[in-house]
């Protein structure tokens, strides 16, 4: 996995893979990890609170949970929002 585009495109990634690619990016560059997290908007108290109560866990695994929880939300929210139709010419800007 070259780029920080196809992380965000794991819907077609498993989790073993993600993990893999998470594990990669603590052991030669974990800015570039902390960057990606920033992007997706991983809540920073919930991977503390995560890695703390498992301290002895696959930090890669337990990261990729989080993204895929939090890019599953994105999702939804979306979806949530999304309108129907058109918008109409005096909603426009």
């Amino acid at each position: 996995m070259d780029t920080e585009n196809e992380l965000l495109k794991q819907a077609e990634l498993t989790a073993e893979q993600l993990s893999i690619f998470i594990n990669d990016l603590i052991e030669k560059d974990f800015s570039r990890l902390v960057q990606i997290l920033y992007r997706l908007d991983v809540s920073e108290d919930k991977l503390k609170t995560v890695l703390l109560e498992n301290p002895t866990g696959d930090a890669g695994n337990m990261i990729a949970k989080l993204i895929m929880e939090r890019i599953e939300q994105r999702q939804k929210t979306k979806e949530l929002f999304r309108q129907e139709g058109e918008i109409p010419e005096d909603e426009k800007w």
